[in-house]
């Protein structure tokens, strides 16, 4: 199953979640919507994966310690401990063996990131 993680400010809408999820998935469809267990029950996370008819996966802050992300945030790091919260998450939630398939997107206003996984058995 393929997973799309999710990092976002507090600001961000529906709008920019769908930005950055667009922008990185390609042709590809998720079938899990992952982000951190404190940031599931955003309003703006919550109607993009009910718009997008996309189940919901969150995953502990633990869960995401020991991903190693390609993408290395600054921001992510302090606040979280992770490079990148959207990779970690999508990692995270593929499970064991996981592969990225697609870097953290940001969206046009900042505001959300995504990135793509696959989990170990394809």
């Amino acid at each position: 199953m393929i997973v799309a993680g999710f990092g976002f400010r507090a600001a961000a809408q529906a709008a920019s979640l769908r930005d950055a999820y667009d922008a990185a998935r390609a042709d590809r469809v998720a079938g899990c919507f992952s982000t951190l267990t404190n940031k599931a029950g955003h309003a703006g996370f919550q109607e993009l994966a009910e718009m997008l008819g996309s189940e919901m996966c969150a995953v502990s802050l633990g869960d995401m310690q020991d991903v190693i992300t390609p993408t290395q945030s600054a921001a992510s790091q302090r606040a979280y401990g992770v490079g990148s919260v959207a990779e970690a998450a999508a990692l995270a939630a593929a499970g064991p063996n996981a592969k990225l398939l697609a870097p953290r997107v940001v969206s046009a206003d900042g505001l959300a990131t995504c990135a793509l996984a696959e989990g170990g058995n394809g």
